[in-house]
């Protein structure tokens, strides 16, 4: 193939161009160079080495997103600076490692209750790429004890230990009738694959540097350096290059260093994983020869834009918690209530609790910020009692699917001129009513696991999904069911950004599992 001019010097051309080294991208990169192909990755933040992440809140934030500054609006923004990544591994490099499955009846939630959107596969259909990825990665967890896991293969490894936090707020959750299982966790419970098992220091935020926890840097961007896939780094791709004819081929795509040099290089595929926003917005600043934007025949680019709402009940208990011990995820999990979407008067969704979250006194997630009403000579001893006695556990509530929250670009430019995202989220009345409802069950539980004090924090942005949503109809959608943008012929979008619902589970595990497909269909084209 010939290379294309950046105006130095002349760019090798690459069977598959990946935009993007995270959780979907680096699965993407590493399957598609197993089987032969010549493959390119392109990283718009830094490269990160395990060697260099360290124990520390301030050095995660580090982690999060510092590209090109990111539009907000809505009375429920998106968060998308501490949600999003920036670097070696994306967002997938500061997760929590929880991996629960979407259920089945997070699928076809317009067919069944006339709301949102249907997804164009059923929970069958990725069954076995859950299955697949689990294997392949190593998680750890109970399945017999999730009793509303949908089917699938056990895990590979063992629950994670529930320490002393995650027993004490249990008995809250037994004595309302409830259940609760060890959290389903991308974090080895024992040494697994060349890697030790968690040490449970609760650092999970700042990118586990022993490698017990399944980021990209252990897994798939590991596996696809091996493989010799080419990875540049500081290389923001500002937009597709599409044929100039009717054909609505994508040849390659356009970046600039970190100089500021603008870059072409082209390739017979190009697949779009830079997670949800910086997905949509590169789309929307390609176009195809008529001056669409690439992926908006039926104006849908950019809709559909999900944030899980998030809140964290937190509590003070007689007996010690040791609150610092465990992942920053959790320890246990209750899908109680995930199946019945319409339970909740005037509310309409999925949630779950993921319970017993290991937290650190100060930081953005520490128990020092969760009381501000505390402070001067009253804070030293509401601290030094948190320290061993503070227990916490998060709500995570399902989005609505509203074409009005989207993505668009600003009329504001970067640093290279490219127009930058604006986003706009607003939450509406079901999910304020969700929020209220597992807010007063989430203090119940405490008072009767036996907390002397209960407090909520504010609701707060959890996960990014949608804006070039997957779907049958190219009229009602961006892709089709493998990410393949509609009317094109070789352009892919992988990661959150093609979810039609958000459902109420973190989304990496359904990411990891989409990207296995996508990745198995690309690698059959060969």
């Amino acid at each position: 193939m010939v290379g294309v001019s950046n105006g130095t010097a002349s760019t090798p051309a690459y069977d598959t161009i990946v935009v993007g080294s995270g959780a979907s991208g680096s699965i993407v990169a590493a399957a598609l160079a197993a089987a032969g192909q010549s493959v390119l990755i392109l990283e718009a933040g830094p490269r990160r080495e395990l060697a260099e992440l360290t124990s520390s809140q301030l050095f995660a934030r580090r982690l999060k997103w510092s590209g090109a500054p990111v539009e907000e609006e809505g009375n429920h923004t998106i968060g998308h600076g501490f949600n999003a990544g920036f670097g070696a591994g994306g967002s997938a490099l500061h997760h929590y490692g929880v991996w629960p499955r979407l259920h089945s009846n997070d699928f076809d939630v317009l067919s069944k209750h006339g709301k949102n959107l249907d997804w164009p596969i059923g929970y069958e259909d990725l069954r076995p790429y859950y299955d697949a990825v689990q294997s392949d990665v190593g998680l750890s967890g109970d399945a017999e004890a999730e009793i509303w896991r949908p089917q699938g293969a056990p895990y590979p490894l063992p629950p994670l230990p529930v320490f002393k936090q995650g027993k004490v707020i249990d008995r809250g959750f037994r004595a309302m009738g409830l259940s609760t299982a060890p959290i389903p966790m991308a974090i080895n419970s024992i040494p697994n694959n060349g890697a030790p098992g968690c040490t449970y220091d609760g650092w999970c935020d700042a990118g586990c540097p022993i490698g017990a926890l399944k980021n990209p840097l252990v897994t798939h961007l590991a596996r696809a350096q091996k493989l010799g896939v080419d990875i540049r780094y500081d290389a923001q791709v500002s937009r597709v290059l599409m044929s100039s004819d009717a054909q609505r081929v994508a040849k390659g795509v356009e970046y600039f260093d970190s100089h500021g040099a603008k870059h072409t290089v082209n390739a017979a595929t190009v697949v779009i994983a830079a997670f949800a926003v910086q997905s949509v917005r590169i789309l929307l600043n390609s176009q195809y020869a008529d001056g669409v934007a690439v992926g908006d025949r039926g104006a849908k680019l950019g809709r559909y834009l999900m944030t899980h709402p998030g809140c964290t009940v937190f509590g003070l208990f007689k007996d010690p918690t040791d609150p610092h011990l465990g992942p920053t995820g959790g320890q246990l999990i209750c899908h109680d209530h995930y199946d019945d979407k319409t339970a909740i008067k005037d509310s309409f969704g999925s949630y779950q609790w993921l319970i017993a979250n290991a937290v650190k006194p100060n930081g953005l997630l520490g128990y020092a910020n969760s009381r501000p009403d505390i402070f001067g000579a009253e804070l030293k001893p509401f601290m030094q009692r948190a320290a061993k006695h503070i227990g916490n556990m998060l709500y995570v509530g399902e989005d609505s699917s509203s074409a009005e929250n989207r993505i668009l670009l600003s009329d504001r430019r970067d640093k290279f001129g490219v127009p930058i995202a604006r986003t706009i989220h607003n939450a509406g009345p079901e999910q304020d009513a969700q929020l209220a409802f597992a807010m007063a069950e989430g203090k119940q539980i405490f008072r009767a696991a036996g907390a002397t004090e209960v407090w909520t924090g504010p609701r707060a942005p959890i996960h990014i999904m949608g804006g070039a949503v997957m779907g049958s109809d190219p009229e009602l959608s961006v892709t089709n069911d493998l990410g393949k943008v509609h009317h094109t012929d070789n352009l892919y979008v992988v990661g959150p950004s093609t979810f039609p619902t958000s459902g109420a589970v973190n989304p990496t595990f359904t990411v990891s599992a989409l990207a296995y497909r996508t990745a198995e269909h690309l690698a059959s084209k060969n």
